[in-house]
């Protein structure tokens, strides 16, 4: 891999699970190759607990994460994004803010955990199942030869890993 550190951002409606797992994920496995934030188009006031929870459980950093607008992410002093997933069908189909640059965008959905109802264990494995599915996809994505790809097939390699 190139010497090049990559800006990736995780979208949600809520970014208070999904994108926030992928967020702390991508972090860790990117091993400052890769920069990841995360945002929502309305997000929560708060991080669902059982987000942090499976984090700390897998072992990834599960402090300093917050729920927060893509609006910060859409200024001329945000972070120039590489990459941009959607990680909520409901995200993926809404009216995005214009991006600085031109990141590469594909959409990954998941399951949303925090949708499933039951008791606590029930949550829980739900929260860890969508874990190791981001995990799994963000594995696939740091798999693939970067700076060997062009920027046309990388897209279309992107969106058929969303379709997995």
């Amino acid at each position: 891999m190139s010497d090049k550190a990559y800006n990736v951002l995780f979208i949600c409606t809520g970014n208070s699970a999904r994108s926030i797992l992928a967020e702390s994920i991508m972090n860790h496995l990117g091993k400052g190759q890769f920069q990841a934030f995360s945002a929502g188009s309305f997000p929560k006031d708060t991080v669902n607990p059982f987000t942090l929870e499976a984090l700390r459980l897998h072992g990834y950093a599960s402090t300093n994460l917050r729920s927060k607008s893509w609006d910060e992410f859409a200024t001329p002093t945000a972070p120039a994004m590489d990459f941009i997933f959607t990680v909520c069908d409901k995200a993926a189909g809404e009216a995005c803010p214009a991006w600085p640059g031109q990141p590469i965008t594909a959409h990954w959905g998941f399951t949303d955990p925090s949708q499933v109802e039951g008791d606590d264990a029930v949550k829980r494995q739900a929260f860890n199942k969508t874990l190791m599915e981001i995990t799994n996809r963000i594995r696939i994505f740091l798999s693939l030869p970067l700076e060997k790809i062009d920027r046309m097939s990388l897209q279309h390699e992107l969106r058929k890993l969303g379709e997995q």
